[in-house]
C-alpha cells in the first residue's frame, strides 16, 4: 500500500478530516537530509560514505544529505565517492549494488547575542551544487574557521546568516533545526527565541520549513501560530550509521521521473511533501524537564508545583520541549498545513525491547538481520508489510510478541518514558504505563 494511504489509514493521531489534499504525482522518496559525517563532535568515526549508503539501503532511505559541507576533509570524501550525472544538484554513488543519490547539505552552530541575551541556534542548510558550496565556504572563511568541526561555530546572526547565503545564490534552502531542543533550538528553553520573526527578522520569510526534531512532533508544533505557514518537516540528526540513527525521523517526498535538487526544494517552499515519518517525542532526548545527573525528571506540570527547582541538587531544572511548547502555544485552531505523519519507533528498539537486550547485542541482530533478508528494509517491516504475511512469519520463528510490538508499533499504540536533559525515553511494558512520570 502506498506509504502516505497507510499513513491515513492507521495512525491513530492524524484527523483525517484535516490533512492537506496531496496532488503530485510519482514515487514515494523517503529522505534523511540531515546527517553528519565523522568529522563532526561525538560522532562515530566510522561514518564514512560507503557505510551511510550501505545502511541506507537497509533502512530504505531513498536519497541522503550529505552533511558537513563545510569541512574540506568531507568535502575531499564527496568528490572521491560522489558523481554528479549533470546539473540536477543531485550526486551519486555507484557501486555492485547500483545507484544511490545524496544532495549536498550541512548544519552551522550559530552562538551571538540578541535582544540582550546570548544565543545558540543550529541551521541545517541544503545546497544546489559544490561551486556554489565553495561561494558558502569562502563567505565563511570571512567569518572565521570551519576546519576544526563539520558543524562549524561562528558568530553571525539568524537573520545575517539567511540573508548572506540567499545573496550568494537563492536556491539555497535554509532549515532550524531541531527547533525545539534547550540549548541549540531556535525555540529552546535556554537559549532560543519566542518566535521566528525575532530570531529571523526580515529574512523571516525566507524561512520555508521547520525540522521538529526528536522530542516534538507535527502536531505539538501546529501549536505555534507561525508554523502553520511553514513546512513541518523531520531529519534524523544521525552521528552514526546504525539503523536505529539513520532515518529515524525523514520526510517522505513524491517525485515525478529522476530525483532532482530543485524537485525537492519545490516541495519544502510550497509544503507539497508528502508525510514524515517521527518518533515518538517522549522517545527524545528532551521531551520532559529534568537533570540527568540526579535522575530527575518530570512533566510541566510538576515543574510549575516545584516551581522550577530540582528537589535534588536545588537548582534551576532543565526546561524541555513539552513544557516549552506549552508556553509558546498560541494556536489552537485547525490547521490548513496538517499532514498525516508515522510516529514508530526504529525495530531495533522493538527487538531490544523484546528480548529484554541491548539494540546492538548479537541476539536484536541476529532477529533484524533474518527479518531483513525476508522483507528487503526495515521501513518495509515497520510500515508496508501486510500484517498477517508479518504474523506469519514470525510465528514460524516463535516471535508473536514481536510481531505485537511492531504492529503496534504502526498504529502509535506504544507507550515511552519520556526523555530528558540528554537522556532518550525508554519503552516501557503496558504493566508500567500507569507509573509513567
Amino acid at each position: 500500500m502506498d506509504l502516505v494511504k497507510e499513513a491515513i489509514a492507521k495512525v491513530a493521531v492524524i484527523d483525517i478530516g484535516t490533512i492537506k489534499p496531496i496532488k503530485r504525482e510519482g514515487r514515494e522518496v523517503i529522505t534523511d537530509l540531515h546527517i553528519h559525517s565523522k568529522y563532526s563532535r561525538a560522532t562515530s568515526k566510522n561514518l564514512d560514505i560507503p557505510s551511510l549508503v550501505k545502511y541506507a539501503r537497509i533502512k530504505g532511505v531513498d536519497l541522503l544529505g550529505t552533511g558537513d559541507i563545510s569541512h574540506e576533509k568531507w568535502i575531499g570524501e564527496i568528490k572521491q565517492h560522489l558523481k554528479e550525472k549533470g546539473d540536477d544538484g543531485i550526486y551519486w554513488f555507484e557501486d555492485s549494488s547500483g545507484r544511490f543519490p545524496f544532495m549536498l547539505s550541512g548544519e552551522i552552530s550559530l552562538v551571538f547575542t540578541s535582544i540582550g541575551k546570548g544565543r545558540r541556534v543550529h541551521l541545517v542548510y541544503l545546497v544546489p551544487n559544490l561551486e556554489v558550496n565553495s561561494r558558502i565556504n569562502a563567505y565563511l572563511d570571512s567569518k572565521g574557521r570551519r576546519d576544526y568541526d563539520g558543524r562549524p561555530i561562528f558568530n553571525i546572526s539568524c537573520e545575517n546568516f539567511v540573508r548572506d547565503l540567499l545573496a550568494i545564490d537563492s536556491r539555497i534552502e535554509i532549515i532550524p533545526a531541531h527547533i525545539w531542543t534547550p540549548w541549540f533550538g531556535v525555540f529552546g528553553s535556554a537559549s532560543g527565541f519566542d518566535s521566528l520573526k525575532e530570531a529571523f527578522g526580515e529574512q523571516e520569510k525566507n524561512i520555508h520549513a521547520i525540522e521538529t526534531g526528536m522530542s516534538s512532533d507535527p502536531e505539538m508544533n501546529l501549536k505555534i501560530a507561525e508554523s502553520n505557514n511553514k513546512s513541518i518537516i523531520s531529519f534524523s540528526d544521525l552521528h552514526s550509521f546504525w539503523p536505529w540513527r539513520m532515518g529515524r525521523e525523514a520526510t517522505i517526498f513524491k517525485i515525478a521521473g529522476e530525483i532532482a535538487y530543485d524537485k525537492i526544494i519545490e516541495q519544502i517552499r510550497d509544503a507539497s511533501y508528502s508525510s514524515t515519518i517521527e518518533t515518538d517525542p517522549c522517545y527524545g532526548k528532551y521531551h520532559y524537564d529534568g537533570h540527568r545527573d540526579c535522575n530527575f525528571s518530570c512533566s510541566p506540570q510538576k515543574t510549575k508545583e516545584l516551581e522550577g527547582i530540582c528537589p535534588v541538587c536545588k537548582k534551576p531544572l532543565i526546561i524541555g520541549v513539552e513544557n516549552r511548547v506549552q508556553k509558546l502555544t498560541n494556536f489552537l485552531g485547525m490547521s490548513p498545513n496538517k499532514k498525516a505523519f508515522y510516529k514508530i519507533l526504529p525495530l531495533h528498539e522493538l527487538i531490544a525491547f523484546y528480548l529484554d537486550s541491548s539494540v546492538s547485542s548479537k541476539k536484536s541482530w541476529a532477529i533484524y538481520n533474518k527479518l531483513i533478508e525476508k522483507f528487503g528494509n526495515e521501513f518495509n517491516i515497520l510500515l508496508r508489510v501486510d500484517k498477517n504475511v508479518l504474523q506469519t512469519e514470525l510465528e514460524k520463528e516463535k516471535h508473536e510478541g514481536l510481531a505485537k510490538l511492531i504492529l503496534d508499533n504502526r498504529i502509535a499504540n506504544l507507550r515511552v518514558k519520556p526523555g530528558y536533559d540528554g537522556e532518550y525515553g525508554v519503552l516501557v511494558s503496558k504493566e508500567d504505563q500507569t507509573k509513567l512520570i
